[in-house]
């Protein structure tokens, strides 16, 4: 019984003894502005080029198709016959077919914002596979153990800031980016 009780007041004695507290090292942090890297890198800038003339194409046809169906969307209220017969049935055929030619317009528009959206996040997908190496290189290179986004701090010192660094690099890195996202898989 005896050795029971030694054995009861020892392991007291282990569990009500403090834990020493882990040590870590200070977190050295270093930032990284990414929509800077996306605006100011050479893959950047072509691809934003490259968006540019496909978006401004997009806007053009818009407003083609804009005034061509709002053009004749007026015709075709001020000639709707007044009572039934041939011009009427002629109308109606002309009215359908307005509106059928305006529903495939509007589908082509929103399969051509689709394409833009998708082109545009393939875009920022390659240039952050691209920029994450070089991130994680230059945080070796300067002791650092956290990298952040530029726009996850309220304040933060320019010295920290290794967005130029990851720009200069990423240029050599990855010139271009393809503006062109793979097909979607079928469903």
């Amino acid at each position: 019984m005896k050795k029971m009780l030694i054995a009861v007041a020892l392991a007291t004695s282990v569990l009500a003894a403090p834990v020493a507290a882990q040590t870590l090292p200070p977190a050295v942090i270093v930032i990284v502005d990414m929509d800077q890297v996306f605006q100011t890198s050479a893959a950047g800038k072509q691809a934003q080029a490259e968006l540019k003339t496909r978006l401004d194409g997009i806007q053009a046809r818009v407003t083609s198709l804009t005034t061509q169906f709002g053009t004749e969307e007026q015709t075709l209220a001020k000639t709707r016959p007044t009572a039934a017969g041939p011009a009427a049935t002629a109308w109606e055929t002309k009215a359908r077919d307005f509106q059928t030619r305006k529903t495939q317009a509007e589908q082509e528009l929103r399969n051509r914002d689709r394409d833009f959206q998708a082109s545009r996040q393939y875009v920022l997908k390659q240039i952050n596979e691209g920029a994450q190496p070089i991130i994680t290189t230059v945080m070796k290179e300067r002791g650092a153990t956290i990298a952040l986004a530029e726009g996850a701090t309220l304040q933060h010192s320019a010295s920290i800031d290794v967005t130029a660094d990851v720009v200069a690099r990423l240029d050599k890195a990855l010139p271009r980016v393809s503006t062109t996202a793979p097909a979607a898989p079928a469903k």
